[in-house]
């Protein structure tokens, strides 16, 4: 990106003798001209695509029902409050203090915690995204046409969710989503203050948030923090290629501070009697996770994972969304930017490799649970697909800079993007209606069923019958042809029952 000053003096720094101007490696089409002066219709219609999607994806949640972990979520909430669960994670279950915030939160309304989550997550979600994209613009020193950011991170959002294996344990079952499709996100926030950093206060507030942020990611999910201890070490090693001299120190702050945070929540985690039982109950202990045989196991699920996202061409809207923004910013003279023109190899290497490293820790760290089932897991690769995806819209957006500045057709080459946009979307649509049909029939079993169920506890009733409702590969009572009786007990303390007993047809 070119600037007449790459080096970019932060309100209370000393001044020091200007260093000589890059030159601009090209002619920019268009620049001087604000795009707020003129009206592009486009990239606000386009949007609305990935939006749609997105509001489909979010009304359809209205359907969901509890299931598997949830049942145990509910009536723990309903008997101690979100503190109850909370201190139930940390000393029992997996030591998350985090997760044990955001489960309690959904948990705590009851049924309409789950029928609301989906449309309250895509809202938080697409918002941070759609932060973090304005921060990225301000920072390289750019602006883009009204509707261009919104597109850009509706794309991301649609992108990342929904060309999964199994859309329902990624988007709709909130104990999954909090865990490793919310996550990821969430550590979004802690780059957006970054665009008012140009103040004492406003440094210190943006190295605050990325501190807070980093504890709390480390106490939700161990895969996320993993991602996010990679991709800062990856900022820490590239610093000196991607920013100007003066703000050098300040990202080296930032990416240290962000460290120190996220470590200190998986300290907090780690050290927990919840967290020592379940690295206990599944075997993970830290010389089991790194024992020759788990990491060429865990290798060997991480190119079956690359291979399924690879050849998932759905992400291909993404590279499409950056393009379309590398063909639309233009300079912002206001703010000059604080990244070098550097060659495009260096953030998109680095990217890259980031993504391999976390994906495959990542998968070192889920194989004790899923053995070799990891790679059909795909609720986990959330954790580090959105980098992924990320990724892919910076490499369109450089692709889009130098066929701008190139010479290209711009206008051809805008409307191939949007054509890719629009096929994206399409093809995303289609497994979330045809989901959204099975979330439909279940809740009307679901509501039968909990009726029922209700009334005879009303009338004393201690033992019931209970017929499996499963959708999208969740756990039930007495699913895997009763195999797997959990979570009866959750179910029966649930509805104040003793137990409940498997219904071999429905319940009337």
């Amino acid at each position: 990106m070119a600037t007449g000053a790459p080096s970019v003096i932060l309100p209370g720094e000393p001044a020091e003798p200007a260093e000589p101007a890059v030159p601009a490696p090209g002619p920019d089409p268009g620049h001087g001209r604000s795009p707020r002066g003129r009206r592009t219709y486009g990239p606000p219609a386009l949007a609305a695509l990935p939006l749609a999607v997105l509001a489909m994806a979010a009304w359809l949640g209205r359907h969901v029902r509890p299931s598997a972990d949830d049942w145990c979520f509910l009536p723990q909430v309903r008997d101690h409050g979100v503190t109850g669960l909370i201190g139930k994670f940390y000393g029992t279950d997996n030591g998350r203090l985090g997760n044990g915030l955001l489960v309690g939160l959904y948990a705590k309304p009851g049924i309409a915690g789950h029928e609301w989550f989906a449309a309250v997550s895509a809202v938080v979600m697409l918002a941070l995204l759609w932060g973090t994209v304005r921060t990225v613009l301000r920072l390289a020193g750019r602006t883009a046409p009204r509707g261009v950011p919104l597109l850009v991170a509706a794309m991301t959002a649609v992108v990342f969710l929904f060309p999964t294996l199994n859309i329902y344990k990624t988007f709709y079952w909130p104990a999954s989503s909090v865990s490793h499709t919310m996550a990821p996100v969430l550590a979004c926030a802690a780059v957006i203050p970054l665009a008012w950093a140009r103040s004492r206060r406003g440094r210190r507030a943006a190295l605050a948030t990325v501190f807070v942020t980093g504890c709390f990611l480390g106490t939700l999910s161990e895969e996320t923090s993993a991602v996010a201890l990679v991709a800062l070490m990856a900022g820490l090693l590239v610093r000196s290629r991607l920013f100007v001299p003066r703000v050098r120190p300040y990202a080296r702050a930032w990416c240290l501070t962000g460290l120190a945070g996220v470590m200190s929540g998986l300290v907090v985690l780690v050290t927990s009697p919840g967290s020592r039982q379940r690295r206990e109950r599944y075997g993970a202990a830290t010389g089991e996770l790194f024992a020759p045989a788990s990491l060429a196991e865990s290798f060997h699920g991480f190119l079956e994972i690359l291979g399924t996202v690879l050849t998932t061409w759905q992400y291909v809207g993404a590279v499409a969304a950056g393009l379309l923004l590398g063909l639309l910013v233009r300079d912002r003279s206001a703010h000059p930017s604080v990244l070098l023109p550097c060659r495009p190899a260096v953030p998109l290497v680095t990217g890259a490799l980031a993504v391999v490293v976390s994906g495959y820790l990542c998968t070192v760290l889920t194989y004790p649970l899923f053995g070799e089932g990891v790679a059909r897991a795909a609720r986990t690769w959330n954790d580090y697909l959105l980098l992924y995806v990320l990724v892919l819209t910076g490499a369109g957006a450089l692709l889009g800079r130098a066929l701008r500045r190139a010479g290209w057709r711009t206008g051809a080459v805008a409307a191939a993007g949007a054509v890719v946009c629009a096929a994206s979307c399409a093809g995303l649509a289609v497994p979330v209606g045809d989901l959204g049909q099975d979330l439909r029939v279940r809740a009307e079993r679901w509501d039968h069923q909990d009726r029922w169920l209700r009334e005879h506890a009303a009338r004393g009733a201690r033992v019931l019958p209970y017929h499996p409702v499963p959708i999208s590969g969740m756990g039930e009572p007495f699913g895997g042809h009763r195999h797997r009786p959990w979570p009866a007990r959750c179910v029966a303390a649930y509805y104040h029952l003793s137990r409940v007993t498997f219904a071999p047809g429905k319940v009337p």
